[in-house]
């Protein structure tokens, strides 16, 4: 149980006590690891700050990734505060509705690239940030969905999207891997989280998947975030590049 001890990590995305961040953060902190946790902005900060408080975060930031130079102080606090840093959790995605509820085909420009700013560079960039204060290497991870590799109805643009993030995943881990840096994408089964909200009929999807898994149920935030904090630990030190899924195995069948 105590097996991230000492570690230190940042966790971005969480929005609520239902978001997929906080089952990480709940479960790397029970591991011992020592949290700072971002907040969107003043009126997120109203739902984030008690979570923050759940958690014993020492470092509690803003980061909006609209708002330029935002995501490079919190990685100088991060710097100023610990000097180093051990594990990275990405759960930040966004595309606008007119663009996510309409085909990919009708997409618009300026929709598809904030998405593909928000939801993939901004790991990319988090990645670079991260790097030279993995003195002791260290562990990324980004959350990705099955629209990412097939075409789930009403997913739309975001599977490109994630498509091109599980590639990053996979590309930054090569580049990284030699500083002792791993790099993972999770890909979790469907879950009712705010972010899932902008994603018509997802009532469908949830129930599809629950009738489809073998495992025949769904994921949980609490799921999802024991297996993201495992990969953090030593017992995963040989595991990298990989997208893993947390699904009750609904991505194997047909």
């Amino acid at each position: 149980m105590n097996a991230l001890a000492g570690k230190r990590g940042l966790i971005t995305g969480i929005a609520n006590d239902n978001s997929i961040a906080w089952g990480c953060a709940k479960a790397f902190r029970a591991m011992g690891a020592e949290l700072a946790v971002t907040y969107l902005n003043d009126k997120a900060r109203h739902y984030v700050e008690p979570l923050a408080r759940q958690v014993e975060a020492p470092l509690l930031m803003p980061l909006d990734l609209n708002q330029p130079g935002q995501l490079e102080d919190v990685f100088e606090r991060l710097r100023a505060e610990w000097g180093r840093l051990d594990f990275v959790l990405h759960a930040i995605a966004y595309a606008p509705r007119d663009d996510l509820q309409g085909r990919v085909t009708d997409c618009s420009r300026a929709g598809f690239l904030a998405a593909m700013d928000i939801s993939c560079w901004s790991f990319i960039r988090m990645a670079h940030l991260a790097e030279p204060l993995m003195t002791d290497g260290g562990t990324l991870f980004c959350m990705s969905y099955y629209g990412a590799e097939m075409v789930v109805e009403h997913y739309n643009m975001m599977g490109p999207v994630k498509a091109a993030l599980e590639s990053a995943t996979r590309y930054l881990a090569a580049e990284l891997g030699p500083q002792g840096i791993r790099v993972h994408a999770i890909s979790p089964g469907p879950l009712k989280t705010r972010a899932a909200s902008g994603i018509s009929d997802f009532d469908a999807l949830l129930y599809k998947a629950q009738e489809k898994a073998p495992i025949r149920s769904l994921v949980d935030i609490d799921d999802v975030g024991e297996a993201t904090a495992w990969l953090a630990t030593d017992a995963a030190r040989r595991m990298t590049g990989q997208t893993l899924y947390i699904d009750g195995g609904y991505h194997i069948v047909d």
